[in-house]
């Protein structure tokens, strides 16, 4: 027998099959998403009140007795030394942040790489404007000398 072709026994059987589950497929085949809904809620509403009675409960058993030394800055265990609101160089933010981007960045190229060949010349474009937009990223940071670590 042919591959995609019914027999008119198969046709039988699948009839008969569908008519026990009819019932069955006639309630379940569409799902209720308002009930997705009312889930979400519920396990929102629940964690919520979970939260809400873990914090109030940790606050009545709590041991407080405040003292100066509670109340000093810590430091790692070593005397503070000047002020705590020193300048921090924001070039550090800078480079950090640069990092990231195009550590994300980098990830989109292994998708790519293993579906190289399928892709063809549209996903070979398309990674090419890709990656220029990085090397032009690139370059504006380096003119504006984010990547110089003073």
């Amino acid at each position: 027998m042919a591959t995609g072709t019914m027999v008119r026994s198969d046709w039988a059987e699948c009839t008969a099959v569908c008519g026990v589950l009819e019932a069955f497929v006639r309630y379940v085949a569409v799902p209720d998403y308002n009930l997705s809904y009312f889930y979400v809620f519920a396990f929102f509403a629940v964690g919520a009140i979970f939260v809400t009675i873990l914090l109030s409960v940790s606050r009545l058993i709590a041991p407080r007795k405040p003292s100066l030394e509670k109340s000093r800055t810590y430091e790692s265990g070593e005397e503070p030394v000047g002020q705590a609101w020193g300048r921090y160089p924001s070039h550090f933010y800078i480079f950090a942040l640069l990092f990231v981007v195009f550590d994300v960045e980098v990830i989109f190229l292994f998708p790519w790489a293993v579906l190289f060949r399928s892709l063809g010349w549209n996903g070979f474009i398309e990674m090419v404007v890709f990656i220029g937009i990085l090397v032009v990223g690139l370059y504006y940071a380096w003119r504006k000398q984010v990547l110089r670590w003073y």
